[in-house]
């Protein structure tokens, strides 16, 4: 039996669908944006802190680095750019005593931080800080987190894959 064949003989992740609704335009969002991120965090954990760390691909990517770069990129678009608060930014560099546990609370505890300005404001409300931009709204920064959070699950999906053969949403 070759590696490739080990690999296909384990069990894939209970892949989990997206949510199917209709409603408005901040459920929707909300919806799948909050889908994106628990799809992100199920690809990482189960993963050995070692393993977590380390970048098999060239650009140095690893599950670790992307869970504290989801941090750090919800925090400076929500917290930061679009509520205005003066705040200290997650540091997105993998350290060599870092661990999946901790990266994933960094994360979370960022969604808990994130989610009640997101309920508190008008889609069509501004950045209250993003000088560097054009105008952009609230509506514009979940639609764009939407896309990074699943543009990195699929990055993790993909190192997950390559881990040990796990696959699923």
């Amino acid at each position: 039996m070759t590696s490739a064949d080990a690999i296909r003989t384990l069990p894939d992740m209970a892949d989990q669908k997206p949510p199917y609704l209709a409603g408005d335009e901040r459920a929707v969002l909300c919806s799948l944006f909050q889908y994106q991120r628990d799809s992100f965090v199920r690809k990482v954990v189960g993963v050995d802190d070692a393993t977590a760390r380390r970048s098999m691909v060239p650009s140095g990517t690893s599950l670790v680095w992307l869970t504290k770069h989801l941090a750090y990129a919800e925090t400076i678009w929500f917290v930061q750019r679009f509520a205005g608060e003066s705040v200290e930014l997650p540091d997105a560099t993998v350290q060599h005593d870092d661990t999946v546990d901790a990266a994933v609370e960094l994360y979370r505890a960022t969604w808990a931080r994130v989610d009640p300005i997101v309920a508190a404001a008008s889609l069509d409300d501004l950045c209250a800080d993003a000088p560097n931009f054009p105008p952009l709204d609230l509506r514009w920064v979940l639609a764009h987190m939407l896309e990074e959070t699943a543009r990195h699950a699929g990055h993790a999906d993909i190192l997950r894959e390559l881990i040990d053969g796990q696959t699923g949403r």
